[in-house]
């Protein structure tokens, strides 16, 4: 398999803690693939017509994307569980959709200040971003799919949620509104695989 990715993506973290977890990082091959929607990459446009990573590409030689997909196509490839079956699929399925949100709203962020021209950019709308961030961690904090139970699919997507927000907004102070999230993320960020998916700047 090949995997478009950018050593910096929330997204593609999710995707290589799932390969590290299932054992499966031996079958892919990294192809960079970093690009903004100004300045997309043509070879990762060329498997995903949204230009977005990760992008994985199976072994029959089909795309697959986004994160989401991706982390169900390799936890159903390795058996692994991560995904529970009858109804609790769907409260995780819930919670990991959140940990996404709050990445969308980091990044939504990011490309405010890294790609609109200073005399364009509208505080107001960082502003409700960033709200959207806290409260998507103040919902974590009392999700008990992520602080109790065995590594689900929420629980990475979680992880990689909120150490992007520590990348990206560290000033926010979520620690001291959110204690229980940030016990359960400082014992979750010591494991192999999070030291392991670290992000590369």
């Amino acid at each position: 398999m090949k995997l478009y990715h950018s050593p910096t993506s929330p997204y593609v973290r999710k995707v290589m803690l799932v390969l590290y977890l299932t054992g499966q990082l031996d079958d892919v091959e990294l192809i960079p693939g970093s690009g903004t929607p100004l300045e997309p990459n043509e070879e990762t446009i060329a498997a995903n017509p949204l230009g977005k990573v990760p992008c994985l590409i199976g072994g029959d030689g089909a795309a697959v994307y986004d994160s989401r997909v991706i982390c169900r196509y390799l936890d159903h490839r390795a058996g692994a569980g991560l995904y529970p079956d009858g109804d609790a699929l769907f409260p995780m399925l819930t919670t990991e959709a959140l940990a996404d949100g709050i990445i969308d709203a980091v990044l939504l962020t990011a490309y405010e200040w890294r790609l609109r021209p200073e005399d364009k950019r509208y505080q107001p709308w960082v502003d409700g971003q960033v709200a959207k961030v806290e409260r998507g961690l103040a919902e974590l904090e009392k999700s008990v799919l992520v602080l109790d139970g065995a590594l689900n699919a929420a629980k990475i997507a979680a992880g990689a949620a909120v150490g992007y927000v520590d990348m990206r907004q560290g000033e926010l102070g979520w620690r001291e509104t959110c204690p229980n999230l940030a016990a359960w993320f400082a014992e979750f960020s010591e494991t192999p695989a999070m030291q392991a998916t670290a992000p590369q700047l």
